[in-house]
């Protein structure tokens, strides 16, 4: 099989998850065409992904949340109007992908959360076979647990996610732990983890492992450190043309994202604090880290996720980089989830069977039943 990716470029995970994806299609005599990345102005598609992903990426101007001035919350109404006034931009993206799919012929195309993806389904009906991946779609399965009080906010969460679904014949819901599949239309997987991430031997240092995938959050891990100058900090950023590594206090450095550093500072420290995304908590997970999540302000998704950590037992959760709350989680004894999850994770292979035909049986199998996300 024949495989195009559209990415999202918001954070690392979806682009890790690609990668661990590609890998796994090679490794059963499948081929990864192309990919196509969703590009943001505060950020930059990082290095280790242009070199692991191997494969012909194109960038494309796709819409993303807008943050507040201290680069911190996300402000819904001014990620709506600024999203609103590139429409025509992102249709010339849109002809970008069409162009791609006609010169490429693949015969599925894998759609990481990208809101392009859904759009382009819908609109130009593509010959391909449409797919569709991320922890996100795991809102339609009965059991999943919605932040309370912010109606307006899950709305647009839940229609978002239909979106970037629309036209899709197999919609992959990641998921921490196994639950029972939801319908015919969602499959729940286990989380994608390289292989770089299984091969590591952890090991507990002297330092915490922070992950902030909007850079605001880097001046209340300044002012932590400032403040408590006896834990030692190693901090990711996903922030455009900062340095390589910046020690800004003797407790404390500041790390442009940059994979097998950061993987090999997970393996190697006392816990790691994030913001609410899932790939780094699967990450820490697989490797029996204490973990803490911060939701980013303003992001629904996020205030889910924090939920779904706190009450499956994964790891704590907070509103603030809080590192007295990581260094009790520290203490506390392995996470009795870790050997459940790590065989969750290496089932990866019979999914993967179960996704994807047998060569003779190819024909048939893209002639799947157009199912839809509602």
């Amino acid at each position: 099989m024949r495989f195009l990716f559209i990415v999202q470029g918001e954070g690392r995970g979806h682009m890790t998850q690609a990668i661990a994806f590609s890998n796994l299609l090679r490794s059963q005599g499948h081929e990864l065409a192309g990919v196509l990345v969703g590009k943001s102005h505060r950020r930059s598609i990082p290095d280790f992904f242009t070199r692991e992903i191997q494969a012909p990426i194109l960038a494309l101007d796709s819409p993303n949340f807008e943050a507040d001035g201290a680069e911190k919350k996300i402000l819904l109404g001014k990620t709506i109007r600024k999203n609103l006034k590139k429409a025509p931009i992102f249709w010339k993206s849109l002809l970008q992908i069409d162009d791609q799919v006609k010169s490429l012929n693949p015969d599925v195309i894998l759609n990481f959360y990208d809101l392009l993806g859904g759009l382009y389904s819908m609109l130009f009906r593509p010959k391909a076979a449409y797919w569709v991946i991320g922890h996100q779609y795991l809102s339609g399965h009965p059991e999943f647990v919605f932040a309370p009080g912010r109606d307006l906010e899950r709305l647009l969460f839940r229609l978002n996610t239909q979106i970037t679904a629309w036209g899709a014949q197999e919609i992959l819901a990641l998921s921490f732990l196994p639950q029972k599949m939801a319908s015919r239309k969602i499959r729940v997987v286990p989380p994608l983890l390289r292989q770089e991430v299984k091969k590591l031997s952890p090991h507990q240092g002297d330092f915490y492992l922070a992950y902030m995938v909007n850079p605001g959050y880097g001046q209340e891990v300044i002012a932590y450190a400032k403040a408590h100058p006896h834990i030692q900090i190693k901090a990711y950023w996903d922030k455009k043309d900062a340095a390589e590594v910046e020690q800004v206090l003797p407790n404390l450095s500041l790390n442009r994202v940059h994979d097998q550093r950061f993987l090999q500072d997970m393996a190697a420290c006392k816990g790691l604090i994030c913001t609410a995304g899932f790939e780094s908590v699967c990450e820490a997970m697989y490797l029996g880290k204490p973990i803490l999540v911060i939701p980013v302000a303003g992001q629904y998704e996020q205030a889910c996720n924090a939920l779904e950590v706190f009450h499956s037992g994964i790891g704590k959760t907070a509103n603030s980089f809080d590192f007295s709350i990581l260094e009790l989680a520290s203490l506390e004894k392995t996470n009795p989830l870790q050997e459940d999850f790590q065989r969750w994770v290496e089932t990866w292979e019979q999914v993967l069977m179960q996704l994807l035909p047998e060569p003779e049986e190819a024909g048939i199998f893209i002639q799947s039943s157009d199912l839809s996300y509602t």
